[in-house]
């Protein structure tokens, strides 16, 4: 077979694989596996999303859409958050329905990014936004958020990774891995950051509504000065269990959305439209749904995290997203060690916290988004793997 490898762009050829997959594939090989690192809710997208879909099939709406998305879609997203954070947009130009949050995250970094241009990236965070800046010409700069710290990024770790060339920061709260949030007054010094630096801030915020404790979530756009400054990056994936949907969207300034939505016409054209009036459906009639979700994870949360503790293994408490992030260095494992051995003794699939970033090595990746059962089961196994395989 001929070597087509000289042909294939060199970027794209430096970038590794995903360190989530590979585990999935050894777990997809294996029986009697219980696999904690799925980022994927186990319910069933509820029944009147699904069942809008059937109607719409029904009643033949299967043409492409606009290409920024059904004008009463972003009609409802811009509602939710005026009612949910008291801020505008305007769905005509403020917003842009995508094919996921992958896309738009995708989107926005090509829209903003000159060849060369620097994206700070709080570590450890999720595995495309290195990647995604990369496929953009951009070079990813990765800044390490300290456990110490409940992985809370601060403007004193990000100011020394400043220079002429940082052009944006990518922020992820909650957290994926971690599960780490960030107060109203931890943004706040964020802002004021990217206000000193003139930088442009992509907001991920898929996780936002998978938010626990005491604490809201925070909206970073909805603070002072921040509207126009920041690309929010949001969809249905994960608090309305609609992954496969593959529908996300993005609000921000109209300039920048007339930029991505240019790239968007060339390459997606629109979001699909059965999707898309699902989405319609979630945001309209679902939210106690998604209530009992959330509750269902908070509830799953507090069993883990109390689990990890009884093992023994150090772990920061989540307050968001759906992930715990244990400290597994008193094993004498490394990341990769600890996931590879308890997979085959165990058959307890996990990511190793390296996958997420240089500063993710000594801890370890575990999804609660599955049953109570096999969360039950699987800690027991890890608890069994702790006493009689470790190093130290």
């Amino acid at each position: 077979m001929r070597d087509f490898k000289p042909h294939i762009n060199k970027t794209v050829e430096s970038i590794p694989p995903s360190g989530i997959r590979r585990f999935f594939d050894i777990a997809s090989e294996m029986e009697d596996v219980i696999s904690l690192g799925v980022g994927e809710p186990d319910f069933v997208t509820p029944w009147p999303i699904r069942e809008s879909c059937v109607y719409g099939l029904e009643k033949g709406y299967t043409s492409y859409t606009a290409n920024r998305g059904m004008m009463e879609l972003r009609e409802e997203i811009a509602k939710a958050y005026r009612t949910r954070y008291g801020i505008s947009y305007e769905p005509k130009t403020d917003c842009l329905v995508t094919v996921g949050v992958s896309e738009a995250l995708d989107l926005a970094m090509r829209a903003i990014l000159e060849s060369g241009d620097e994206v700070l990236i709080p570590e450890p965070c999720y595995v495309s936004y290195q990647a995604c800046a990369k496929l953009a010409g951009g070079v990813p700069v990765g800044v390490a958020a300290r456990p110490e710290n409940d992985f809370r990024i601060t403007p004193e770790d990000l100011e020394p990774h400043v220079t002429s060339k940082t052009r944006a920061l990518l922020i992820g709260y909650p957290n994926n891995p971690t599960g780490a949030i960030m107060g109203r007054s931890d943004l706040m010094k964020i802002a004021e950051f990217a206000e000193k630096h003139d930088l442009v801030v992509l907001s991920d915020e898929i996780y936002g509504d998978l938010t626990y404790g005491d604490e809201p979530h925070v909206c970073f756009a909805a603070l002072p000065g921040m509207k126009d400054r920041t690309i929010l990056l949001n969809g249905f994936s994960k608090a309305y269990a609609m992954t496969g949907w593959r529908v996300g969207y993005v609000l921000g300034n109209q300039d920048i959305i007339a930029a991505m939505t240019k790239i968007h016409q060339y390459t997606m054209l629109c979001a699909p439209v059965t999707a898309q009036i699902a989405a319609i459906e979630a945001l309209k009639n679902c939210e106690d749904y998604k209530r009992k979700m959330v509750a269902e994870y908070d509830s799953r949360r507090r069993f883990i995290y109390d689990s990890f503790k009884k093992i023994g293994l150090q772990c920061f408490e989540p307050k968001g997203a759906f992930y715990i992030f244990p400290d597994i260095t008193s094993t004498g494992y490394t990341s990769e060690q600890f996931c590879e051995e308890l997979i085959r003794t165990e058959h307890v699939a996990t990511v190793p916290g390296n996958a997420f970033g240089a500063c993710g090595e000594g801890h370890i990746r575990c999804s609660y988004a599955t049953g109570i059962d096999q969360i039950a089961e699987a800690m027991r196994r890890i608890e069994d793997f702790v006493k009689n395989h470790s190093k130290k």
